[in-house]
C-alpha cells in the first residue's frame, strides 16, 4: 500500500487527486485526507473509498502547526509510514495594493500563514518518514507563483514563496531521494477564486479573473497525478503558463500586458492620467 496524504481535500483540485489516486490505485493507496470541513472530508474519504482505496479524514487547520503535526503523526501512527505529502491548502485573493487599508494589512501575513507556512509546518514533520520510503512531496503552487499577477499581490507573493521553498528543498532532499514536484495551476474550475479573499480581508464571492475557458478540475489533477508518478520536478499547466515563463526572461513587458489582458473587466486597475494631461488641468 502506498501512502499519500493529501491537504485541502475536501473540494476542488485536493479532493478531485484523491479520487484519481484511488481510482488508478485501485485496492493499493492509503489516502490521509485533511482540511478544515469535516462534512465535506468525510464526504470525499467516503467516495475514495467507494473507489478501492482505504481513505480517513483528519479535519485539520494547516494555519495551526500543532494540528500540521498532528495529521502526520496521526498518517504515520495509522498506516505505519507516508510515502508522498501533497501540499495542496490554499486561500486566494484578489486586491489592488492601493486599495487595501493599512488597518487590513494583517490578512496579508494570514494568507503566507496558509499557503505558506501550512506547506512548511506539514513538509518538516513528514520528512524523516519521506526519507525512509525514498517517497515525495508535492506543493500546488500556481501560475501566479512563476509571473506576478496584478491584483494578486498578496497571493502571488505566497506563490512565490512556496516555489523558492521547494526548489530549494528539492536540492536538498536530492542525495536522498526525496522527489519534490512543484505544481502550476492556471485559472481552474474550482470555487477557489470566489472564495478567496477581497481587500479587506473578506470573502469575495467573485472571481477577479476571466473564467472563460479554466480548466477542468479533473484535467488538473490528472497532470498533478502524472507528473507525480513519473516523479517530474514540475508541471506548468497551460501553454500561456510556459509561454508566460520563458517570455517574461525575453520580454517582461509583454508578460505584464498578458496578466493585465487575464483580468475580468470589472477587477482592472485604473488607467493612470497621462502626467502631461494633468498639467495641462
Amino acid at each position: 500500500m502506498t501512502t499519500y496524504v493529501i491537504t485541502g481535500a475536501s473540494d476542488g483540485i485536493g479532493a478531485e487527486l484523491a479520487r484519481q489516486l484511488a481510482a488508478r490505485w485501485r485496492g493499493a493507496a492509503s489516502l490521509v485526507l485533511a482540511a478544515r470541513d469535516r462534512a465535506r472530508l468525510v464526504e470525499v474519504a467516503a467516495q475514495c473509498e467507494g473507489l478501492g482505496a482505504d481513505a480517513m479524514a483528519v479535519p485539520t487547520d494547516v494555519t495551526q502547526e500543532e494540528q500540521c503535526r498532528a495529521l502526520i503523526h496521526t498518517a504515520v501512527h495509522h498506516f505505519g509510514g507516508i510515502d508522498c505529502l501533497v501540499n495542496n491548502a490554499g486561500v486566494s485573493a484578489h486586491a489592488m495594493f492601493e486599495d487595501v487599508a493599512a488597518a487590513d494589512l494583517g490578512w496579508y501575513q494570514d494568507l503566507m500563514t496558509v499557503n505558506l507556512w501550512g506547506s512548511v509546518w506539514c513538509t518538516h514533520a513528514a520528512l524523516p518518514h519521506l526519507k525512509a520510503t525514498r517517497g515525495q512531496v508535492v506543493a500546488v503552487s500556481s501560475l501566479a507563483g512563476l509571473v506576478g499577477v496584478p491584483g494578486r499581490t498578496a497571493y502571488s507573493a505566497t506563490k512565490f514563496a512556496m516555489t523558492g521553498f521547494f526548489e530549494a528543498l528539492r536540492t536538498e532532499l536530492k542525495p536522498a531521494g526525496v522527489a519534490v514536484t512543484i505544481a502550476y495551476p492556471g485559472v481552474v474550475d474550482t470555487e477557489i477564486r470566489r472564495r478567496g479573499l477581497n481587500a479587506q480581508g473578506q470573502p469575495a464571492g467573485r472571481s477577479g479573473l476571466k473564467e472563460e475557458g479554466a480548466m477542468p478540475v479533473d484535467e488538473c489533477a490528472t497532470q498533478i497525478l502524472e507528473a507525480m508518478v513519473d516523479r517530474r520536478r514540475e508541471v506548468v499547466m497551460t501553454a500561456r503558463g510556459k509561454l508566460g515563463r520563458f517570455v517574461k526572461l525575453l520580454a517582461p513587458g509583454v508578460v505584464e500586458n498578458m496578466a493585465l489582458a487575464a483580468l475580468a473587466d470589472d477587477a482592472r486597475p485604473a488607467t493612470a492620467e497621462p502626467a502631461s494631461a494633468r498639467a495641462r488641468d
